[in-house]
């Protein structure tokens, strides 16, 4: 059987169908309790943030795509792997990292450790667009030369590190490894 984009695509929108059915039953609300959803929220010191289509976050979505190509594409010099069988395998990753986010241990352990004191996790539909920012960022790194790939990475932790105090690298080391040094750093908005 000759596996077409048709095929690749049909499988990534059913893997992200899974994970926002999964998020669902989980106990994560479709949209945000607010009862709206708004294209971009910039409160990230909300109850709303994480809750619509864009926030600050979107970006680190975009460099874990960059991340999962540069792994994976790694990873196939030694096994070999399609694109398509890559793509799979990095909306494989981000699904299950977007459930993992979204379970209590997760969601208390940034509550407790980051500045995310009002954090309750994603609605259904800003995790869904999560896992597509990741999608985007996984295709962009396919396109582009490796230097610009990693100049926007650099770019997008400046820009947000600096408008918000958190970025993925942050995000990161506060998850694994809090440091008092950045909580109190961050909380001096």
């Amino acid at each position: 059987m000759v596996v077409t984009r048709a095929h690749i695509a049909a499988a990534v929108f059913g893997l992200i169908a899974a994970q926002a059915i999964m998020l669902y039953l989980m106990g994560q609300p479709l949209i945000c309790k607010c009862g709206y959803v708004s294209l971009w929220h910039f409160e990230v010191m909300s109850a709303e943030n994480s809750q619509h289509l864009i926030d600050w976050y979107s970006p680190s979505h975009i460099i874990h795509g960059f991340i999962f190509y540069w792994l994976l594409w790694l990873l196939s010099r030694w096994i070999p792997m399609s694109f398509g069988l890559r793509l799979i395998l990095a909306v494989v990753l981000e699904a299950s990292w977007e459930i993992l986010e979204n379970t209590d241990f997760a969601i208390n352990r940034y509550r407790e450790g980051t500045i995310a004191l009002d954090y309750y996790g994603d609605s259904v539909i800003n995790s869904v667009m999560d896992t597509l920012f990741m999608v985007g960022g996984f295709l962009i790194a396919a396109r582009l030369p490796v230097w610009l790939t990693v100049t926007i990475a650099v770019a997008l932790e400046l820009f947000v590190g600096a408008m918000i105090r958190d970025n993925l690298t942050l995000n990161v080391i506060m998850f694994l490894w809090p440091l008092d040094a950045i909580l109190e750093w961050q909380k001096g908005r």
